[in-house]
């Protein structure tokens, strides 16, 4: 975790503090549990609330000392409790094994991080809807291998990035059902030392549900499909970045990112207006996508359970969510202030004396008679004229001066062919089908 790309709420879900609290519910409620079943006294669960509610302050450093000498974490955990809470504590973690609480709160973890980075992108469709609809019919190039090709909006560049994070939102919403699960089902899963009840007791306090069958661990499929998401949000992020990055290339210029008062874009040149927040988000990106293989990696475990993925999950867990969680923020904070520029866009658009009308003069040929290799002949050699002049001759003055185009197509029927508006008629159509009827 990088402090630089944290931001509060989602760092203080993996603090010490908040695992502790949540071992501690998960262990209070599991005896709750097993003094309904007679299993425990009930003074015992009543023991530990009792001290709960008065005493609410997580000492890690006393933890961490005891820990120093067990070196086992949760047992240094249930050590201290036991040495506030008194006598009662003895009764805590009955039938229980490490994995049922150190799975379980992590479980909750992600679900909190989760609801986080859900709610981050709600924010950002927010922006992104609203920037489509600003631009619904703002006239720009779209480009094919960053070559021109045919006219778009700038609005429709806008709704396919909402619609593809409106498709993320719906992949974490699934990997946050996925992830949050319950075991409480004691050494290599089997329930020998404890009743299922307790189980379901917990997962219904704790807002998860109960894992089918679980080994002594949860299996990682989960965490693997959860991480594997967010990867799949981080790239997202990065194709929307890197489209804000190349429109803000001084060549093209249609759209940068907003430039505050004061704001300095090199230490060496003191014109330069640069991309950083997108260039920060690609790289942001990569160490988001980064943490997705050991995930994977993680679903290979030994037998009923080994410890393989503790120290990944350790890692992967804070500084995954914590940076996507930043790099969504940071998104919405971009695409909000975007400066765009409609007349740069409509120059670039007629930078190229028209060439980006082509294919409709080649269907209007086929459509007239002539063969498509013939019609494509005769649009390109005209095109290649306007390409080796970099724009300075008119495709549309080209074609009309062509008698074998001319034979075929009269002067209006060409001049007809450029009209910007053709390209726009099914605007609203694609729109109705991102955001729904207006």
């Amino acid at each position: 975790m990088v402090p630089r790309y944290s931001r509060p709420d989602m760092t203080a879900i993996w603090t010490p503090e908040n695992r502790f609290r949540i071992w501690f519910e998960i262990e209070a409620h599991a005896t709750d549990a097993l003094a309904e079943l007679g299993v425990v006294p009930k003074e015992a669960a009543a023991a530990l609330w009792a001290w709960w509610n008065t005493n609410p302050v997580i000492d890690v450093a006393a933890i961490d000392a005891i820990e120093a000498v067990t070196k086992h974490d949760v047992i240094a955990f249930l050590t201290w409790v036991a040495d506030n809470v008194g006598d009662q504590a003895r009764f805590m973690h009955q039938g229980m094994t490490s994995s049922d609480v150190l799975d379980t709160a992590l479980a909750v973890q992600l679900a909190q991080a989760s609801d986080l980075l859900i709610a981050d992108l709600d924010a950002l469709l927010v922006v992104l809807e609203r920037r489509a609809r600003e631009h619904k019919m703002t006239p720009t190039i779209g480009r094919s291998h960053g070559i021109h090709a045919e006219p778009v909006t700038f609005g429709l560049k806008m709704a396919q990035a909402y619609a593809e994070f409106a498709r993320n939102r719906a992949r974490l919403v699934a990997a946050r059902a996925d992830i949050a699960t319950c075991a409480i089902s004691g050494a290599v899963g089997t329930f020998a030392n404890i009743d299922p009840v307790v189980e379901a007791h917990v997962a219904k306090k704790l807002g998860l549900t109960v894992e089918p069958v679980s080994t002594q661990v949860i299996p990682r499929d989960r965490h693997a499909m959860f991480f594997a998401t967010l990867g799949v949000i981080a790239s997202s992020i990065e194709r929307l970045a890197t489209e804000v990055r190349h429109l803000q290339r001084t060549e093209v210029l249609e759209a940068e990112e907003f430039f505050s008062p004061g704001q300095k874009g090199s230490s060496a040149m003191p014109h330069k207006r640069n991309p950083v927040l997108t260039e920060n988000l690609t790289g942001l990106a990569r160490m988001v996508r980064g943490y997705v293989t050991p995930a994977l990696e993680n679903v290979a475990l030994w037998h009923e359970r080994d410890i393989s993925h503790s120290s990944v999950e350790r890692y992967i867990g804070p500084d995954a969510t914590i940076t996507l969680d930043f790099a969504l923020q940071r998104l919405t904070g971009v695409m909000d202030k975007l400066v765009v520029y409609p007349a740069r866009m409509e120059k670039n658009l007629n930078k190229m004396g028209g060439l980006v009308h082509s294919q409709r003069v080649l269907l209007a040929l086929t459509q007239a008679g002539v063969s498509r290799e013939d019609s494509y002949r005769l649009v390109q050699r005209n095109a290649m004229k306007v390409w080796d002049s970099d724009g300075a001759l008119s495709l549309m003055e080209l074609l009309k001066a062509d008698p074998e185009v001319t034979a075929a197509l009269s002067v209006a029927e060409i001049e007809d062919k450029f009209d910007l508006g053709y390209h726009l008629k099914h605007v609203d159509t694609i729109f109705a089908r991102v955001f729904g009827q207006a």
